[in-house]
């Protein structure tokens, strides 16, 4: 599913229109965009977590080369499945 899917998804479940569903959409990722960069996580109980997790700086090997380089430390944004989202997607309750 596309954001354009997603979209009429919405539209259709709440029955509001295309633009009121596009303008949830956006002000949601913006939420959850402004939340991570601030550092903190956002948990929806059943759903699941959107969460930052640091990752160590580490050596690397360019693939072309052989050539040992350094990656830097980062923040990568995760998601964490809750108990209720992943027993829909397994097909039990």
């Amino acid at each position: 599913m596309n954001r354009k899917e997603l979209i009429d998804a919405l539209a259709a479940k709440t029955g509001s229109t295309k633009t009121e569903a596009e303008r949830n959409i956006a002000a949601f990722i913006e939420v959850v965009t402004e939340t991570l960069a601030a550092g903190d996580d956002i948990a929806l109980v059943g759903f699941g977590t959107f969460e930052v997790r640091e990752r160590a700086a580490r050596t690397g090997r360019n693939p072309a080369t052989g050539a040992e380089l350094k990656i830097a430390a980062s923040k990568q944004a995760a998601f964490k499945a809750g108990a209720t989202l992943k027993a829909a997607v397994n097909g039990s309750k």
